[in-house]
């Protein structure tokens, strides 16, 4: 997966859990499909099962691959301690390029940080501040989004406008080529700064009964510079489609 991906995936299922979650418990079950296009050279785009557990406490959550704890929680903010799987890797020796094969594994990682919510009656801000905790990368990583929700009936649907900050390390892990790697794979190396990604997205969900829920959710990120000009990226825009069923007591 993409750096985004980090991102994306742990914050768009964490955002999407309180849309699926039906009102009858605060327990949750499930599964979903995600397809996503890689944008690593000579990687092939993948599909991806996500088990869908949540929990939704007056102090605790956890929705998919995040968890959280609240220090403010009432109807206009939330206010919380998260940490969230980051499920981004490369590996060298799944790609069918030569060159790429040649350069180091990067690895996945645990990100923690803070995420708030404020809700208006036009919609809602989100936004979630996570760094690395097992310094693979060192990088941070800052995504904030207003989005508004719509229901009717059954059916609710999140559309939203956002864009992503990734600090100098997250990008360098990930993206950059260093000079000994340069040597083995004849790539050019590369050193990226920090950089901006704008994206947009819209998470959908249906309530076939008062327990179980069919959802899907997306998101398109256009890519900044910084990315598509690493020698490792072919891609000008990466983005997440994913769907799935949760069954709530």
């Amino acid at each position: 997966m993409s750096k985004f991906k980090i991102i994306t995936l742990g914050v768009l299922i964490a955002s999407t859990f309180p849309a699926a979650q039906a009102a009858d418990g605060p327990w949750s079950v499930g599964a979903a499909a995600l397809v996503t296009p890689n944008m690593y050279k000579g990687d092939q785009d993948r599909l991806y099962p996500i088990p869908m557990v949540g929990y939704e406490g007056e102090s605790f959550y956890l929705r998919g691959l995040t968890a959280g704890y609240y220090l403010w929680n009432d109807q206009a903010d939330k206010l919380s301690i998260i940490t969230y799987y980051s499920p981004i890797f490369f590996r060298a020796k799944d790609s069918d390029s030569k060159s790429m094969r040649q350069l180091d594994n990067r690895k996945a990682t645990l990100m923690a940080g803070l995420s708030y919510v404020h809700n208006t009656q036009y919609g809602f801000l989100r936004t979630v501040l996570a760094g690395d905790t097992l310094g693979n990368s060192n990088g941070v990583n800052w995504d904030t989004a207003w989005l508004y929700r719509y229901n009717s009936d059954r059916l609710t649907f999140t559309p939203g406008i956002g864009i992503t900050l990734s600090s100098e390390n997250q990008n360098e892990y990930y993206y950059g080529i260093t000079k000994s790697e340069s040597q083995r794979s004849g790539l050019d190396s590369y050193d990226p700064d920090s950089s901006w990604a704008p994206y947009v997205e819209l998470s959908v969900n249906y309530r076939l009964t008062d327990s179980w829920n069919v959802f899907g959710m997306g998101r398109y990120v256009h890519l900044a510079n910084e990315v598509t000009d690493s020698p490792m990226i072919d891609k000008e825009w990466t983005g997440i489609l994913m769907t799935g069923i949760t069954y709530s007591f």
